[in-house]
């Protein structure tokens, strides 16, 4: 796992691309808020959040995937990363 970048991801740069030449200006890694959202747009009072769908199980989600090998392990991690995606989320729309 220590090989997974936490940032600067594929998905992240063609984001914050997009995000810019809109004239969208963002902050790289909120650090100070809850759950370290990948971009913040302070103007706005926005973070984002670039999660992929293999650890995060998005609804419905076509890409993801379970391994084939130790699937209670995962079904547990997935479903625990879920329930911090949805405490995260709860608290960042608490504190606006």
């Amino acid at each position: 796992m220590r090989a997974v970048p936490r940032s600067s991801t594929k998905p992240e740069i063609i984001f914050r691309k997009r995000l810019h030449a809109l004239g969208l200006r963002y902050v790289l890694g909120g650090r100070g808020l809850p759950g370290s959202p990948d971009l913040v747009l302070p103007r706005w009072t926005a973070a984002v959040f670039v999660h992929g769908c293999f650890w995060h199980r998005h609804p419905k989600c076509r890409y993801t995937t379970m391994p084939s090998t130790r699937s209670e392990f995962w079904q547990a991690k997935f479903e625990a990363n879920v329930a911090r995606d949805n405490a995260v989320r709860a608290t960042l729309l608490a504190e606006v």
